[in-house]
């Protein structure tokens, strides 16, 4: 059995706003969460981590590979979705400049991009063939992987059958841990409490 542990990055300054696929650096907050990270991961066999390509799962993904001296991969198609024109917007700022399309993205979410924004079925395509990949890298070999809500998200709905509203919950904090098991890539991903 292998495990696959998954990861969101500590904080930015952009906490609160619509962050895809922006890259500001961690916060002085989320430099100050990673000790507590590692500490929380050091029961944990990793033999190697994958991390989506952006400043701050990079830097939260470095500060583990730095404490294991264990190999980064580097993985964008573990980035974030694409907000387009909502990206770095708190979501007030997004009801006062369009109010009428603000208020059509929520009645009809999730099938109703952000403007010039990813769609959410290109987004989850992208992450469940990343997971596929993942997956088969971890069949001999316990990894973490560093990424971002959303990606956790995904994660969470399609392999642990959790509503929107369980998997937000689940996902709302930085440096959170989603701890699956595998016994191999064909097996069921098991995603532990």
């Amino acid at each position: 059995m292998t495990n696959l542990l998954f990861i969101r990055h500590a904080q930015t300054d952009l906490a609160g706003t619509f962050c895809g696929q922006s890259d500001p650096n961690l916060s002085e907050i989320g430099l100050s969460q990673l000790p507590n990270l590692l500490e929380r991961l050091a029961p944990h066999a990793i033999d190697a981590v994958y991390t989506s390509d952006l400043r701050r799962a990079r830097e939260t993904a470095e500060s583990i590979t730095y404490a294991r001296h264990i190999p980064l991969n580097l993985t964008p198609e573990l980035r974030e979705i694409a907000f387009g024109d909502w990206e770095t917007l708190t979501w007030e700022t997004i009801e006062q400049r369009d109010p009428t399309y603000a208020a059509r993205w929520v009645a009809e979410f999730p099938n109703l991009p952000t403007p010039n924004g990813e769609p959410i079925t290109q987004f989850r395509q992208r992450i469940l063939n990343a997971l596929y990949d993942l997956r088969q890298k971890a069949a001999t070999t316990n990894i973490a992987v560093v990424t971002h809500a959303g990606v956790l998200r995904v994660l969470l709905e399609e392999f642990g059958h959790f509503s929107p509203h369980h998997a937000w919950e689940r996902t709302r904090d930085y440096t959170c841990i989603v701890h699956c098991t595998q016994t191999s890539p064909e097996s069921t991903l098991v995603i532990q409490p």
